[in-house]
Protein backbone atom coordinates (compact mmCIF):
# COMPACT_ATOMS: atom_id res chain seq x y z
CA UNK A 1 0.00 0.00 0.00
CA UNK A 2 1.09 3.70 -0.88
CA UNK A 3 2.37 5.29 2.25
CA UNK A 4 0.46 8.43 1.47
CA UNK A 5 -2.53 6.42 3.40
CA UNK A 6 -2.24 7.35 6.35
CA UNK A 7 -6.45 7.10 7.45
CA UNK A 8 -7.38 3.51 8.60
CA UNK A 9 -10.76 1.56 9.66
CA UNK A 10 -11.45 -2.12 10.83
CA UNK A 11 -14.50 -3.74 11.23
CA UNK A 12 -15.07 -7.56 11.82
CA UNK A 13 -17.67 -9.79 9.80
CA UNK A 14 -18.67 -12.24 12.71
CA UNK A 15 -18.81 -15.22 10.37
CA UNK A 16 -16.74 -16.60 7.35
CA UNK A 17 -18.72 -16.27 4.72
CA UNK A 18 -18.42 -16.72 0.79
CA UNK A 19 -21.11 -14.51 0.53
CA UNK A 20 -18.74 -11.66 1.76
CA UNK A 21 -16.20 -12.53 -1.03
CA UNK A 22 -18.84 -12.78 -3.59
CA UNK A 23 -20.48 -9.48 -2.65
CA UNK A 24 -17.16 -7.52 -2.88
CA UNK A 25 -15.60 -9.25 -6.27
CA UNK A 26 -19.35 -8.54 -7.54
CA UNK A 27 -19.25 -4.91 -6.65
CA UNK A 28 -15.61 -4.11 -8.06
CA UNK A 29 -17.05 -5.93 -11.52
CA UNK A 30 -19.94 -3.32 -11.86
CA UNK A 31 -17.31 -0.85 -10.46
CA UNK A 32 -14.77 -1.71 -12.64
CA UNK A 33 -12.17 -1.07 -10.23
CA UNK A 34 -9.16 -3.55 -9.87
CA UNK A 35 -9.45 -6.61 -7.43
CA UNK A 36 -6.50 -8.51 -6.42
CA UNK A 37 -7.07 -11.97 -4.44
CA UNK A 38 -4.47 -14.43 -2.99
CA UNK A 39 -4.54 -17.48 -0.72
CA UNK A 40 -4.29 -14.93 2.84
CA UNK A 41 -6.96 -11.70 1.93
CA UNK A 42 -8.85 -10.15 -1.02
CA UNK A 43 -8.42 -6.44 -1.86
CA UNK A 44 -10.60 -3.62 -4.03
CA UNK A 45 -8.92 -0.54 -4.66
CA UNK A 46 -11.03 2.42 -5.80
CA UNK A 47 -10.83 6.42 -5.56
CA UNK A 48 -7.35 5.97 -4.22
CA UNK A 49 -8.47 3.73 -1.53
CA UNK A 50 -7.85 0.42 -0.35
CA UNK A 51 -10.74 -2.47 1.61
CA UNK A 52 -9.01 -5.82 2.27
CA UNK A 53 -11.35 -8.92 3.25
CA UNK A 54 -8.73 -11.15 5.46
CA UNK A 55 -10.39 -14.73 6.82
CA UNK A 56 -9.28 -15.70 10.83
CA UNK A 57 -11.13 -18.48 11.40
CA UNK A 58 -14.72 -18.81 11.96
CA UNK A 59 -14.80 -14.29 11.22
CA UNK A 60 -13.24 -11.62 8.46
CA UNK A 61 -11.73 -8.55 8.84
CA UNK A 62 -12.73 -5.70 7.20
CA UNK A 63 -9.43 -3.35 6.69
CA UNK A 64 -9.33 -0.09 5.32
CA UNK A 65 -7.12 2.50 4.19
CA UNK A 66 -7.25 6.07 2.42
CA UNK A 67 -5.10 9.05 2.13
CA UNK A 68 -8.16 11.21 3.51
CA UNK A 69 -10.39 11.12 6.74
CA UNK A 70 -13.24 11.82 4.42
CA UNK A 71 -12.36 8.83 2.15
CA UNK A 72 -12.48 6.49 4.79
CA UNK A 73 -15.99 7.23 5.93
CA UNK A 74 -17.05 7.04 2.27
CA UNK A 75 -15.59 3.85 2.01
CA UNK A 76 -17.41 2.62 5.40
CA UNK A 77 -20.36 3.87 4.38
CA UNK A 78 -19.80 1.99 0.93
CA UNK A 79 -18.23 -1.53 2.36
CA UNK A 80 -21.41 -1.61 5.10
CA UNK A 81 -24.12 -1.55 2.49
CA UNK A 82 -22.12 -4.05 0.29
CA UNK A 83 -22.25 -6.67 2.88
CA UNK A 84 -25.56 -5.82 4.74
CA UNK A 85 -26.75 -6.56 0.88
CA UNK A 86 -25.82 -10.06 1.44
CA UNK A 87 -27.34 -10.26 5.08
CA UNK A 88 -24.05 -9.55 7.11
CA UNK A 89 -23.20 -7.01 9.40
CA UNK A 90 -19.96 -5.10 10.28
CA UNK A 91 -18.77 -4.70 13.91
CA UNK A 92 -16.56 -1.25 13.06
CA UNK A 93 -14.04 -0.25 15.31
CA UNK A 94 -14.84 3.35 15.82
CA UNK A 95 -18.32 5.15 14.07
CA UNK A 96 -18.47 8.67 14.66
CA UNK A 97 -22.04 7.94 14.75
CA UNK A 98 -24.52 11.92 14.43
CA UNK A 99 -21.64 13.09 12.49
CA UNK A 100 -22.27 14.80 9.27
CA UNK A 101 -21.97 12.45 6.10
CA UNK A 102 -18.05 12.19 5.44
CA UNK A 103 -17.67 14.58 2.74
CA UNK A 104 -20.30 17.27 4.08
CA UNK A 105 -19.36 20.94 4.15
CA UNK A 106 -21.89 23.80 4.94
CA UNK A 107 -21.44 26.99 3.22
CA UNK A 108 -23.38 30.04 3.27
CA UNK A 109 -24.87 31.96 -0.18
CA UNK A 110 -22.68 35.10 -0.08
CA UNK A 111 -23.77 36.20 -3.54
CA UNK A 112 -26.10 35.36 -6.78
CA UNK A 113 -25.40 37.64 -9.76
CA UNK A 114 -26.51 36.35 -13.61
CA UNK A 115 -23.45 35.52 -15.64
CA UNK A 116 -24.56 35.07 -19.13
CA UNK A 117 -28.05 34.89 -20.33
CA UNK A 118 -27.61 31.11 -19.99
CA UNK A 119 -25.40 30.90 -16.62
CA UNK A 120 -25.51 32.51 -12.67
CA UNK A 121 -23.17 32.35 -10.77
CA UNK A 122 -23.25 31.68 -6.86
CA UNK A 123 -20.32 32.26 -4.57
CA UNK A 124 -20.31 30.14 -1.17
CA UNK A 125 -18.25 30.78 1.95
CA UNK A 126 -16.91 28.52 4.43
CA UNK A 127 -13.45 27.18 6.31
CA UNK A 128 -13.70 24.06 3.91
CA UNK A 129 -13.26 25.65 0.60
CA UNK A 130 -10.07 24.88 0.09
CA UNK A 131 -10.68 21.00 0.16
CA UNK A 132 -13.08 21.80 -2.49
CA UNK A 133 -10.46 22.80 -4.76
CA UNK A 134 -8.21 20.03 -5.32
CA UNK A 135 -9.20 16.65 -5.50
CA UNK A 136 -11.80 16.54 -8.65
CA UNK A 137 -13.12 19.27 -10.24
CA UNK A 138 -17.04 19.27 -9.10
CA UNK A 139 -18.92 18.82 -5.59
CA UNK A 140 -22.55 17.48 -5.15
CA UNK A 141 -24.75 20.61 -3.60
CA UNK A 142 -27.85 19.70 -1.41
CA UNK A 143 -30.55 21.46 -1.10
CA UNK A 144 -33.80 21.58 1.19
CA UNK A 145 -37.13 21.65 -0.35
CA UNK A 146 -38.96 24.92 -0.35
CA UNK A 147 -40.46 26.01 2.89
CA UNK A 148 -38.62 23.15 4.98
CA UNK A 149 -35.92 23.32 7.01
CA UNK A 150 -32.82 21.30 5.62
CA UNK A 151 -32.14 17.74 7.64
CA UNK A 152 -28.67 17.01 6.26
CA UNK A 153 -27.28 13.29 6.22
CA UNK A 154 -25.42 11.83 9.24
CA UNK A 155 -23.56 8.77 9.98
CA UNK A 156 -25.40 5.97 11.86
CA UNK A 157 -24.17 3.92 14.45
CA UNK A 158 -23.97 1.21 11.69
CA UNK A 159 -21.38 3.14 9.34
CA UNK A 160 -23.86 4.11 6.83
CA UNK A 161 -24.78 7.06 6.27
CA UNK A 162 -28.77 8.44 6.73
CA UNK A 163 -30.31 10.58 4.06
CA UNK A 164 -33.51 12.90 4.84
CA UNK A 165 -36.37 11.17 2.94
CA UNK A 166 -39.83 11.91 1.90
CA UNK A 167 -40.85 15.84 2.53
CA UNK A 168 -36.88 16.72 3.44
CA UNK A 169 -35.47 14.76 0.49
CA UNK A 170 -32.86 17.18 -0.17
CA UNK A 171 -32.18 18.09 -3.72
CA UNK A 172 -28.59 16.81 -5.15
CA UNK A 173 -27.21 18.04 -8.26
CA UNK A 174 -23.53 18.23 -9.20
CA UNK A 175 -21.59 21.49 -10.09
CA UNK A 176 -18.32 22.01 -11.08
CA UNK A 177 -16.23 24.50 -9.06
CA UNK A 178 -15.56 27.28 -11.53
CA UNK A 179 -13.71 29.38 -9.54
CA UNK A 180 -11.96 30.11 -5.59
CA UNK A 181 -10.12 32.10 -3.72
CA UNK A 182 -8.99 32.00 0.18
CA UNK A 183 -13.00 31.18 1.69
CA UNK A 184 -14.65 31.24 -0.73
CA UNK A 185 -15.63 29.13 -4.32
CA UNK A 186 -17.59 30.05 -7.27
CA UNK A 187 -20.08 27.57 -9.23
CA UNK A 188 -22.15 28.30 -12.09
CA UNK A 189 -25.79 26.95 -12.77
CA UNK A 190 -27.00 26.90 -16.82
CA UNK A 191 -30.55 28.11 -17.14
CA UNK A 192 -33.42 25.73 -18.05
CA UNK A 193 -36.85 24.96 -17.47
CA UNK A 194 -37.47 22.89 -14.48
CA UNK A 195 -34.61 23.10 -12.76
CA UNK A 196 -35.08 23.38 -8.84
CA UNK A 197 -31.59 24.50 -8.37
CA UNK A 198 -32.31 27.03 -10.74
CA UNK A 199 -35.42 28.15 -8.96
CA UNK A 200 -33.50 28.03 -5.46
CA UNK A 201 -31.37 30.19 -7.22
CA UNK A 202 -33.32 32.76 -8.02
CA UNK A 203 -35.99 32.82 -5.30
CA UNK A 204 -34.14 32.16 -1.71
CA UNK A 205 -30.20 31.88 -2.28
CA UNK A 206 -29.07 34.73 -1.07
CA UNK A 207 -28.00 33.97 3.00
CA UNK A 208 -28.81 30.55 3.21
CA UNK A 209 -26.64 27.73 4.45
CA UNK A 210 -26.29 25.10 1.92
CA UNK A 211 -24.11 21.45 1.95
CA UNK A 212 -22.03 20.23 -0.03
CA UNK A 213 -20.38 17.30 -0.57
CA UNK A 214 -17.05 16.41 -2.21
CA UNK A 215 -14.48 17.16 -4.47
CA UNK A 216 -15.12 14.46 -6.74
CA UNK A 217 -15.96 13.44 -10.21
CA UNK A 218 -13.22 14.46 -13.00
CA UNK A 219 -9.55 15.54 -12.47
CA UNK A 220 -7.97 17.79 -15.10
CA UNK A 221 -6.61 15.61 -17.71
CA UNK A 222 -2.92 15.47 -17.73
CA UNK A 223 -2.44 13.82 -21.24
CA UNK A 224 -0.15 15.64 -23.84
CA UNK A 225 -3.31 16.26 -26.02
CA UNK A 226 -6.62 16.69 -25.05
CA UNK A 227 -9.58 16.87 -26.98
CA UNK A 228 -13.02 17.91 -25.43
CA UNK A 229 -16.38 18.19 -26.19
CA UNK A 230 -19.34 19.10 -24.72
CA UNK A 231 -22.95 21.04 -24.89
CA UNK A 232 -23.70 24.26 -22.17
CA UNK A 233 -23.78 21.82 -19.52
CA UNK A 234 -20.35 21.26 -20.40
CA UNK A 235 -19.29 24.55 -19.98
CA UNK A 236 -17.93 25.48 -17.16
CA UNK A 237 -15.87 21.71 -16.64
CA UNK A 238 -14.48 22.84 -20.07
CA UNK A 239 -13.62 26.54 -19.02
CA UNK A 240 -11.41 25.25 -16.00
CA UNK A 241 -9.73 21.95 -18.09
CA UNK A 242 -9.00 24.59 -20.93
CA UNK A 243 -7.43 26.98 -17.97
CA UNK A 244 -5.83 24.29 -16.00
CA UNK A 245 -4.24 21.58 -18.31
CA UNK A 246 -0.86 20.95 -18.67
CA UNK A 247 -0.82 19.77 -22.25
CA UNK A 248 -2.44 21.29 -25.81
CA UNK A 249 -6.14 21.46 -25.17
CA UNK A 250 -8.87 21.79 -28.32
CA UNK A 251 -12.68 22.25 -27.51
CA UNK A 252 -15.68 21.40 -29.52
CA UNK A 253 -18.75 23.49 -27.73
CA UNK A 254 -22.35 23.68 -28.68
CA UNK A 255 -23.56 27.03 -26.96
CA UNK A 256 -24.21 30.59 -27.79
CA UNK A 257 -21.57 32.76 -28.34
CA UNK A 258 -23.32 35.13 -25.77
CA UNK A 259 -22.31 32.04 -23.38
CA UNK A 260 -18.97 31.40 -24.74
CA UNK A 261 -18.03 34.99 -23.69
CA UNK A 262 -14.44 35.26 -23.88
CA UNK A 263 -13.95 31.60 -25.26
CA UNK A 264 -15.53 32.74 -28.69
CA UNK A 265 -11.81 34.23 -28.94
CA UNK A 266 -9.87 31.37 -28.38
CA UNK A 267 -8.46 29.85 -31.34
CA UNK A 268 -8.42 26.56 -29.30
CA UNK A 269 -12.36 26.84 -29.33
CA UNK A 270 -14.54 25.32 -32.08
CA UNK A 271 -18.75 25.25 -32.24
CA UNK A 272 -20.27 22.63 -33.65
CA UNK A 273 -24.46 21.42 -33.81
CA UNK A 274 -23.64 17.57 -33.91
CA UNK A 275 -20.82 16.70 -31.13
CA UNK A 276 -21.49 13.34 -31.91
CA UNK A 277 -20.26 13.94 -35.48
CA UNK A 278 -17.57 16.35 -34.50
CA UNK A 279 -16.29 13.42 -32.38
CA UNK A 280 -15.89 11.35 -35.64
CA UNK A 281 -14.06 14.02 -37.79
CA UNK A 282 -11.71 14.73 -35.32
CA UNK A 283 -8.46 13.80 -35.80
CA UNK A 284 -7.50 12.04 -32.64
CA UNK A 285 -4.46 9.80 -32.36
CA UNK A 286 -4.39 6.94 -29.65
CA UNK A 287 -2.55 8.26 -27.25
CA UNK A 288 -4.55 10.89 -26.88
CA UNK A 289 -7.14 11.84 -24.28
CA UNK A 290 -10.79 12.58 -25.02
CA UNK A 291 -13.29 13.78 -22.92
CA UNK A 292 -16.54 14.09 -23.57
CA UNK A 293 -20.08 15.39 -21.39
CA UNK A 294 -23.53 15.92 -23.31
CA UNK A 295 -26.87 14.53 -23.11
CA UNK A 296 -27.18 10.67 -22.04
CA UNK A 297 -27.60 9.58 -26.00
CA UNK A 298 -25.00 11.66 -27.14
CA UNK A 299 -22.91 9.97 -24.66
CA UNK A 300 -23.89 6.98 -25.39
CA UNK A 301 -22.94 7.49 -28.93
CA UNK A 302 -19.80 8.87 -28.51
CA UNK A 303 -18.41 6.07 -26.30
CA UNK A 304 -19.12 3.58 -29.07
CA UNK A 305 -17.73 5.45 -31.99
CA UNK A 306 -14.59 6.06 -29.93
CA UNK A 307 -14.57 2.18 -28.55
CA UNK A 308 -14.83 1.34 -32.67
CA UNK A 309 -12.28 3.07 -33.79
CA UNK A 310 -9.63 1.09 -31.45
CA UNK A 311 -9.80 4.14 -28.56
CA UNK A 312 -8.62 2.96 -25.50
CA UNK A 313 -11.01 3.45 -22.13
CA UNK A 314 -8.71 4.90 -20.14
CA UNK A 315 -8.06 7.23 -22.61
CA UNK A 316 -11.33 8.77 -22.18
CA UNK A 317 -13.86 10.14 -20.00
CA UNK A 318 -17.43 10.25 -21.23
CA UNK A 319 -20.27 11.65 -19.13
CA UNK A 320 -23.79 11.76 -19.35
CA UNK A 321 -24.48 15.00 -17.98
CA UNK A 322 -28.34 14.73 -18.25
CA UNK A 323 -31.17 12.72 -20.09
Amino acid sequence: MAQLRSYRSTGLIGQSSGAAVAALKARAAAWDVPLTENAEQLAMSVWGCELRLTPHGDSLSVDLAAPEERLIGTLRDSATEIFAEVGLQVAWDHVDAGALAPGLSLMRVASVHDLTPGFIRVRLTGEDTARFTEGGMHFRLLLPPAGRTAIWPRVQPTGRVGWPEGADALHRAVYTVAAYGPGWLDFDIFRHAGSPTCDWAADRALGMTVGIMGPGGGTCPTAPRVHLFGDETALPAMRRILAEAPGAVTATIRASVADLGDLAQDARVHSADDLVWAVADTDIAPEDHVWFAASADESKFARKALIARGHAKRDMMIAAYWS
